[in-house]
């Protein structure tokens, strides 16, 4: 996965420039920067940084994070709020960041990508990096017969994948899940309340806070 998207890294946003996505990005695009007004926010895998933009515009702070270079090295050339600081981070351990504690946090197109069996570590470590009261917001794909990169298969756990070729001809096996709303919402662990799950043509949202 770290290798596909450091390939992929230059035109990751091309998927953004959809025509049929313009109506759920605008959207989501407004709604986001309330959501974190006035909070300390962590970002999880941020990528190029197209999510980051419009979330950190009244964020106190905002601490993007990712894995990988050469898409981090993307969201930097970009003209960010002054909330906004990177830090090379591992999103499964948050290690790098396990001095500091956040009132928000936010991760776009990642929760996809998080195998079925790592998910409820994964969100308890995330969870352990934030004060009670802090608001969450996930933000990812729905699955779009027609328009979705079409489904390969699905393995034991319970996991599904797709298949996809880059602009250098290398072709990548991609884990992808598709949640829906109550299956994401049980994955959430006991701090979780309030949880709202938004659905837009091509794309959910759960956002929650925590006790």
């Amino acid at each position: 996965m770290l290798d596909y998207y450091k390939r992929r890294a230059t035109y990751y946003e091309r998927v953004y420039h959809k025509p049929e996505r313009q109506t759920d990005l605008r959207a989501m695009e407004a709604w986001l920067p309330g959501v974190f007004a006035g909070r300390r926010v962590l970002e999880v895998a941020c990528g190029t940084g197209w999510w980051t933009l419009p979330g950190a515009r009244d964020a106190q702070s905002w601490l993007a994070t990712d894995l990988n270079p050469e898409t981090m090295d993307v969201a930097r050339a970009k003209a960010m709020p002054a909330s906004v600081r990177f830090e090379t981070v591992d999103a499964y351990t948050l290690a790098e960041v396990a001095d500091q504690t956040f009132d928000g946090a936010f991760t776009g197109c990642w929760w996809s990508h998080v195998p079925l069996a790592r998910l409820p570590g994964w969100l308890a470590t995330l969870h352990a990096r934030l004060e009670p009261g802090a608001r969450v917001v996930m933000l990812d794909n729905r699955y779009v017969e027609g328009n979705s990169t079409p489904l390969t298969r699905r393995d034991a756990d319970g996991n599904t994948y797709q298949d996809r070729t880059l602009d250098d001809g290398s072709a990548h096996e991609v884990l992808k899940n598709f949640p829906t709303r109550d299956e994401a919402v049980a994955m959430l662990g006991p701090r979780a309340r309030d949880a709202e799950w938004i659905e837009h043509g091509h794309y959910w949202i759960l956002s929650y806070r925590l006790a």
